[in-house]
């Protein structure tokens, strides 16, 4: 690999260190300033942070594009970490989070675009497992942080050597969390000009949301493309809940604080990564959708937590789970990545893809955060949690067979050559 590539990695692990470490505190600056809001409302952080991502699919392909990528991640950097700072003043959380998620959608594109731009094509699948592993490692150690950070005993001693007007847990902590986006963005000086032309063929937005919009039914009209981006707009959704669920589970039927619920975010994290090595290792692309089932197994796993009530139990369990959504999604991750590049190419795809996603993860956001607002127990959402992503799952297997009986679907894969998509 080529030296510049070790610095967008590095840099990626920061930023995304930050980012991971920075919900937590933003959970507890929900705690600290609007409790009696807080159990319903620390869902909808996450909601205002996707909501960029939803609203700018169209455009944050073409403002990658527009400049070196290494200037994009400092800039879209800069905002992460204006937003952290917004967060420490006092904006309310959901609308200083939401400006740290206008700075991450903006961000993804860039990330993933460089490495098309640095590499040969065969370094490529390299590359991206390397992106991969480094985010995941983000994650776990990122939650991790976040809980040490606004654990008593550290709050304590970072609130006594903060500036005076930091007070509090939350203030603490983001303070801190600052260093990982100054650090990524000392990285993020360092990435290298690859020498791409920047020009990006048309800047008018109508242009921009009419392309974007017919890629977006190419790939919902696609017999696998779009059980693939059903499957993964699911599992994202499912996943950016679970890590609610995960606290407000552990805080009724083990006791945890913030700090110690958190560790148990990680635990499910590992789980994920032990999953996705097991299905790179035992999947081919061509067997990919034969592993639907263990969504619909997913469902039944969470539904059995509600019996669970001592951590010896609690640990196998959420390794389980995350094992069984690493092993699902990584082979119907790769199956729509395929059918994204024969149908439309890499970067239309990956758009449409954030964009369906993050939609799903927002609705079921919105459903959790409902369900806790109208003071349902933590017991009846995780059932119908549960529930409804085995039914959903379910749906999907039988649209797949219908599919099916109209031809065989399986032929597609890795039997065209990418197409040229027709003219707008």
């Amino acid at each position: 690999m080529k030296r510049g590539f070790y610095t967008i990695i590095t840099a990626q692990f920061f930023s995304s260190l930050a980012d991971n470490a920075l919900l937590i505190a933003a959970i507890a600056l929900l705690y600290e300033s609007l409790p009696d809001d807080a159990s319903w409302m620390k869902q909808m952080l996450k909601w205002a942070f996707m909501l960029s991502y939803v609203l700018f699919a169209a455009f944050v392909g073409a403002f990658a594009d527009a400049m070196p990528k290494g200037r994009v991640m400092l800039i879209t950097n800069a905002i992460k970490l204006g937003g952290c700072l917004l967060l420490i003043f006092g904006m309310h959380p959901l609308a200083a989070y939401a400006v740290v998620g206008f700075g991450a959608a903006a961000y993804s594109p860039a990330k993933y675009g460089i490495l098309t731009e640095l590499l040969p094509p065969n370094q490529l699948v390299a590359a991206n497992s390397w992106m991969e592993g480094t985010t995941v490692a983000s994650i776990i150690f990122g939650t991790l942080i976040g809980g040490q950070l606004v654990s008593d005993r550290v709050s304590h001693f970072l609130i006594g050597i903060m500036p005076p007007f930091i007070h509090s847990t939350a203030g603490a902590a983001m303070l801190v969390i600052m260093i990982g986006y100054l650090i990524a963005a000392a990285f993020n000086a360092f990435i290298p000009d690859t020498g791409v032309d920047h020009r990006i063929p048309n800047k008018n937005p109508f242009f921009l949301v009419r392309e974007f919009s017919h890629c977006f039914r190419l790939l919902w009209r696609d017999r696998l493309g779009q059980i693939s981006l059903a499957t993964t707009t699911l599992f994202w959704g499912a996943g950016a809940t679970l890590q609610f669920v995960v606290l407000d589970w552990a805080a009724d039927s083990l006791g945890y604080s913030l700090s110690k619920a958190t560790n148990l975010q990680g635990v499910v994290a590992i789980g994920v990564a032990i999953g996705a090595i097991l299905a790179a290792k035992m999947v081919s692309l061509r067997n990919s959708v034969k592993i639907l089932p263990l969504g619909a197994a997913m469902g039944v796993v969470i539904i059995v937590m509600l019996f669970v009530h001592q951590l010896h139990f609690a640990i196998p369990l959420l390794i389980l789970l995350g094992v069984m959504g690493g092993f699902f999604v990584v082979p119907m991750n790769a199956l729509l990545q395929h059918r994204g590049h024969v149908l439309m190419g890499a970067g239309h795809s990956i758009a449409v893809q954030n964009f369906n996603e993050n939609i799903g993860s927002m609705v079921m956001l919105s459903l959790y955060s409902a369900m806790l607002y109208f003071d349902l127990s933590v017991n009846v959402a995780i059932a119908m949690f549960g529930i409804f992503l085995f039914v959903i799952t379910c749906l999907i297997i039988i649209k797949h067979k219908r599919n099916q009986a109209r031809g065989d679907s399986l032929h597609l894969i890795g039997m065209e050559k990418p197409k040229i998509r027709p003219p707008l």
